[in-house]
This record gives structure tokens, C-alpha cells and sequence, in this order.
């Protein structure tokens, strides 16, 4: 049982509410649901340990859901944006333009003009985007405020998914840094921060550490041919959640410390430089869980399946094929059978035509009936929106946040 939700008489609650119920608010199965007192105790615990003055910016990418995105733009600093999409949908919340950062290496030129036009803070990844940029500023008779995505000279060591350091579609390399900032005051633009992107769901503390300091340093180092500070430094976010057995939940107090260790001389180095990190799957990955009902049990070779009206259309990630190179198990239960021993072994498969349809494989799970409840958890980020929904034209899941 995850620590973020109770059960009472065997069946798993959300929000105070038992799981019957939310089908019932819900519909039908399967769907989402989102606790934000779970989002909200996550929120505090950062602000509470992270040093003072720290904005917390949500990556939107991780889960759109217009209810969870207006939830958080009262609580946070800022957000981050990969779509003119994204983008509407933060400027809707009523979050301040220069508060929403637009990042993406592939940003297509109307996408650019709504975001210059929208006064967001364009995030500029290539010599191109920048001219792109300055020609649209011109257009509207503005001077748009970019940032300058630094493609970091340094790899992440320990854990996490790599997406900076070394070749890549993303940033310009900090090598190139100094000619692109010479070019830039040419150009009719503000120059408003650096966002250094490391990498992501990292469960460990030392490579978080090390990551940021080295960010930081970077960012000072780059600064310093600038006549003026600039008003934001992005060190990315990197924070991950444990999914996998053996995985441990990052030490947020080491990062914490480390980070009010060096914050210090990083602020009398650039004084006003905002410091920003950028979170998505830490804020809202453990708030959330997928439920699906079982219809059909059947035995193969001597195997028991336990079949759903879910799977990887709506939860890809689940199904190991996002990201995973080793297929595992995200964690899953019965969730109407919480108080009844684990007795069967057996694989819990989607309604799909493809092999690749499974949530689970070789779970130990209580003795389960046609119309019990599958809960997938740790399931808040990169679920939904993740997925390709419409694969074989079964209905969509739905979204509740409570």
C-alpha cells in the first residue's frame, strides 16, 4: 500500500472516497483518478526543505489535465510549456506570461508566432529559433524575452534519463553558448535566463546534487559575459519516484542541503538571478492511479490471465512500452481486495489485439472474480496523455481530480 492513500474494509480509498464510488462518479472503467491533497502535501513538503526563495516551476508535459494544471498555477511559480497547446492552457490558468517558459527543439513556426504574440518566455534552442524569433518580435513591434536551453558539457552520472551532455537534439551545446549570446545582442530580443535540462526521473540524491551544482556553475560562467545578471537561471528538475521493487524515494533533504550550501555564492556571483526547477513526474506522479475491471479470467498452458477493459492505450507506460528496456511491473493491486492474503500468481493483460498489452506479469495478487478493480499505481504522469488512445477505437479513459 502506497503511503499517499488509506482502505477501509478492503477497498482502496482516494480522497476520503472508496473506489466503488469513483467508478460510479467516473462512469465507467476504466479511468484516472488525482488526489490533490496528495499533490498539495508534496507541494509543502518541497517548499519546507528546498532553501527559501527556490521557484518551483510544473513541467505541464507530465499531466495536461486542464483541473490539475488550474489547481497548481495557484501554488506555483511558473510553468513550463512544450506546445502552443501547453501554452494556451497555462496563459489560461491566469499564470503571467513571463512566468510560462515555451521549450521544445522542433517548434514550428506558427507555434513560435503565438508564443511572441502571448509575451511567453520563448526558450531558444538553435541559431535559427533565434532569428525565427527576432523576425516575429519585429512583426508585432515587441522585443520578445527569450532563454538560451543550454545543452550542458557534462553527463548525469548514476540513474535517471539522460537529456543533456553529449550529442543531442536538445539546446545548443554550451560550447556554442558564447557565439549564440554575441548574436543575440544584435538582436532586437530580452535575454531573460539559461535552462539547463540534465535529465529526469532520477532517484538518486549524489548525481542530483552534483547535476545541479555543475548547472549552476555553468549558467554563473556563461552569465558572466552578460552586462547584467540575468533574471532566471532553469536547473531542470531530474527529481524521479520509485516504480520498481528495490527502487528507494530520492532523499529530498540531501538535495535540500546541498542546494543551501551552494545557493549562497551562486547568488552573490549573479544577485537577482531567480533559481528555477522545473518539475512534472515528482509533483504529480504519486497523486494519481489508473483503474481498470477485470472481465474475464481465463487459463493458458496453465497460466491465469486476468483480462480488462484497460491497458496500454491508456496506460503505456504501464505496459513497459515507454521508456522500459527490461520490461517491469509498475505496482498494481486488487483494489476491492485490499484485505484478503495474496494467493495467485497470474498476468493481468489489456482488451488489445497485441501481445504488448500487459499490466502486469507474474503478479501475486489475492484470488480475483470477474468485476474486480485493477489499481495501477504511481500512475499521475506521463499516463493519458502518454498513450495512444485511440488504438483500436476503444473508449477513452476518464479523468477526475478530487
Amino acid at each position: 500500500m502506497t503511503p499517499s492513500f488509506n482502505a477501509q474494509a478492503g477497498v482502496l480509498q482516494v480522497g476520503g472516497v472508496d473506489l466503488h464510488r469513483l467508478a460510479a462518479r467516473a462512469g465507467h472503467t476504466p479511468f484516472y483518478v488525482y488526489d490533490r491533497s496528495v499533490l498539495d502535501a508534496r507541494l509543502r513538503t518541497l517548499r519546507q526543505t528546498l532553501p527559501h526563495g527556490i521557484e518551483l516551476h510544473y513541467s505541464i508535459k507530465a499531466n495536461p489535465m486542464p483541473a490539475i494544471v488550474h489547481h497548481l498555477a495557484t501554488r506555483l511559480d511558473g510553468f513550463d510549456v512544450a506546445s502552443a497547446s501547453e501554452m494556451m492552457l497555462a496563459l489560461d490558468t491566469g499564470m503571467r506570461p513571463e512566468r510560462i517558459g515555451f521549450a521544445g527543439p522542433g517548434k514550428a513556426h506558427e507555434e513560435l508566432r503565438r508564443a511572441v504574440a502571448a509575451g511567453v518566455i520563448v526558450h531558444i534552442e538553435s541559431a535559427a529559433q533565434l532569428d525565427l524569433v527576432t523576425k516575429l518580435g519585429r512583426e508585432f513591434g515587441i522585443r520578445p524575452s527569450v532563454a538560451i536551453r543550454v545543452n550542458p558539457d557534462f553527463q548525469i552520472g548514476k540513474g535517471g534519463l539522460r537529456m543533456g551532455g553529449g550529442a543531442g537534439p536538445f539546446g545548443v551545446d554550451a560550447s556554442q553558448v558564447p557565439a549564440l549570446l554575441h548574436e543575440l545582442a544584435r538582436q532586437e530580443v530580452v535575454l531573460a535566463g539559461f535552462h539547463v535540462f540534465w535529465g529526469s526521473q532520477c532517484l538518486h540524491a549524489p548525481t542530483i546534487v552534483q547535476a545541479q551544482r555543475q548547472s549552476a556553475d555553468l549558467a554563473s560562467w556563461l552569465a558572466g559575459a552578460l552586462e547584467a545578471p540575468p533574471a532566471f537561471i532553469n536547473l531542470g528538475g531530474g527529481f524521479g519516484i520509485p516504480y520498481f521493487p528495490g527502487e528507494d524515494p530520492l532523499d529530498l533533504e540531501a538535495v535540500g542541503e546541498a542546494m543551501g550550501n551552494w545557493l549562497p555564492s551562486f547568488q552573490r556571483r549573479l544577485p537577482g538571478t531567480r533559481v528555477v526547477l522545473e518539475l512534472g513526474r515528482y509533483l504529480v506522479g504519486e497523486a494519481g492511479i489508473y483503474v481498470c475491471r477485470i472481465v474475464d479470467r481465463k487459463v493458458s498452458c496453465g497460466e491465469t490471465f486476468l483480462v480488462t477493459d484497460g491497458g496500454l492505450h491508456h496506460h503505456l507506460a504501464a505496459s513497459g512500452n515507454f521508456g522500459q528496456v527490461l520490461r517491469r511491473n509498475y505496482p498494481v493491486m486488487i483494489g476491492n481486495r485490499l484485505d484478503e492474503p495474496s494467493q495467485e500468481r497470474c498476468h493481468i493483460v489489456g482488451c488489445l489485439c497485441t501481445p504488448l498489452d500487459r499490466i502486469a506479469d507474474d503478479a501475486h495478487l489475492p484470488a480475483t472474480s470477474i468485476g474486480d478493480l485493477v489499481v495501477v499505481l504511481q500512475s499521475g504522469a506521463y499516463g493519458r496523455s502518454a498513450s495512444p488512445v485511440d488504438f483500436l477505437g476503444h473508449p477513452p479513459p476518464a479523468e477526475m481530480l478530487i
